[in-house]
């Protein structure tokens, strides 16, 4: 399946992107050789080959869970733009 001029117009516009008859023709091109790429790809023999759900190991990076002291009410709203009687104070939504 090759993509034309037709397809790119069509893109862009799912885009919402003005493109100029230049760089339709060169997206059209770009984007025929990214699918030839991907046909060599579909040619490779991977039945040996183990699927990979991580390019590299990685195991999980979760740390302890240690109790701490926490800041105190006034220490949080230090630098609140806005608080009221003790709690941060956000724009009334209607």
């Amino acid at each position: 399946m090759a993509i034309n001029v037709k397809d790119v117009e069509h893109i862009g516009s799912l885009a919402c992107i003005d493109l100029d008859e230049g760089q339709k023709e060169r997206f059209a091109k770009q984007f025929n050789s990214i699918l030839e790429y991907f046909k060599e790809l579909d040619q490779l023999n991977t039945e040996e080959v183990e699927p990979t759900y991580h390019v590299i190991g990685l195991n999980n990076v979760f740390r302890e869970d240690v109790i701490e002291e926490s800041l105190s009410q006034e220490e949080a709203l230090r630098n609140a733009p806005r608080s009221e009687k003790g709690y941060f104070k956000g724009p009334r939504i209607v």
